[in-house]
């Protein structure tokens, strides 16, 4: 077979610069970057590749299945939204099923994608293990799949050709290392609340994990509670309430591994008698306009930002295996650190 010409549209010009950009990010520690094959294994090639017009797109439609774990967040609902339309750009036929947080529901959905003979499955994955069977399916079926958002932990790497999301690990490390610097100077121990994600899901573990590697530096911060509150804002304000409750005197700083969950620990701080972001420091992950609000207000000091506008990326990747052509194993897009300081000028850039 001669060689394709290969002309890069500008999602083309896009991923290479995310695949630049993320290439340079990867810290030591996250079970991600743990496994040398990430970034040795060669993605696995389909047998052929769809002949393209002169635009660079396929003359025949991609069908992509998609199973989306849910729409437990605004963050989550933005990233499908942002699928859905870069979808539509790109002319590729989208068949997307929510799962409902169930990984029986994406089994049954990638199983559903199988029958029906996509060309390419993305799926992001509810928690990290028990996918090396489904995903073992998809490659015995030739169909290639490709992670969003969140890991999986297999040991054959070649069972998916690229993941496309955020460190989780360096997200928590930023929200650390703000920490350290906002309270550099604050005397006596210092007393953390953790709201956890989904119990067993990559964000919630690597979070978790790259901010206490970053405070073990501090012998006087210490994490006096941490619990799973799902991603939602409905648990978050009710563990962070029975933190509040449970606590001999509140603690002085929140770490919440998404924005939702903080949104409603806002309402329990404040139910509270206190003052969320004075009495009690606040920082979450993932950079919604809710709370780039309630940064305005004073009322969340920090947050990490975890991008969700992953559906060009997504679909460029899908096209570039159909053509034939190799993808980098781990794929990150850019994020940022927003404070307070910052919250005004910023809230109305933000498009979720």
């Amino acid at each position: 077979m001669g060689r394709r010409k290969f002309r890069y549209s500008a999602f083309g010009l896009l991923l290479l610069a995310f695949w630049i950009l993320g290439s340079g990010c990867s810290p030591a520690g996250s079970s991600v970057h743990d496994d040398p094959a990430l970034t040795e294994t060669p993605a696995p090639q389909p047998e052929t590749a769809q002949p393209s017009d002169e635009t660079g797109r396929p003359e025949k439609p991609i069908v992509l299945g998609f199973s989306q774990l849910g729409s437990e967040s605004d963050w989550r609902l933005a990233n499908t939204k942002s699928i859905q339309e870069a979808a539509q750009e790109a002319g590729v036929t989208l068949l997307l099923e929510n799962a409902e947080q169930s990984q029986e529901k994406q089994f049954q959905a990638i199983r559903s994608f199988i029958r029906q003979k996509v060309d390419v499955i993305a799926v992001a994955p509810v928690i990290q293990s028990g996918w090396e069977p489904i995903l073992k399916e998809a490659k015995q079926a030739g169909i290639p799949v490709i992670l969003s958002d969140r890991a999986v932990d297999v040991t054959d790497t070649s069972l998916y050709v690229t993941f496309i999301g955020s460190d989780f690990y360096e997200e928590g490390v930023k929200a650390g290392k703000y920490l350290l610097d906002k309270m550099r100077d604050a005397p006596g121990r210092i007393r953390i609340v953790e709201l956890a994600g989904t119990v067993g899901s990559s964000p919630s573990i690597d979070r978790g994990k790259g901010f206490r590697d970053t405070i073990r530096s501090r012998a006087d911060f210490a994490i006096v509670r941490s619990a799973p509150a799902d991603f939602t804002l409905e648990k978050g304000k009710a563990v962070m309430k029975e933190f509040l409750q449970k606590e001999p005197e509140p603690p002085q700083v929140l770490f919440a591994h998404n924005d939702d969950m903080a949104l409603g620990a806002i309402e329990a701080i404040e139910e509270a008698g206190l003052r969320p972001g004075k009495d009690i420091v606040i920082i979450s992950i993932d950079g919604t306009r809710s709370a780039f609000e309630k940064m305005t207000e004073g009322k969340i000091n920090a947050v990490i930002e975890c991008n969700p506008l992953l559906g060009p990326m997504i679909m460029q990747a899908a096209g570039e295996i159909m053509q034939g052509h190799t993808l980098p194993k781990r794929i990150v897009p850019p994020e940022s650190v927003f404070t307070e300081e910052m919250a005004a000028k910023e809230v109305n850039n933000r498009k979720y």
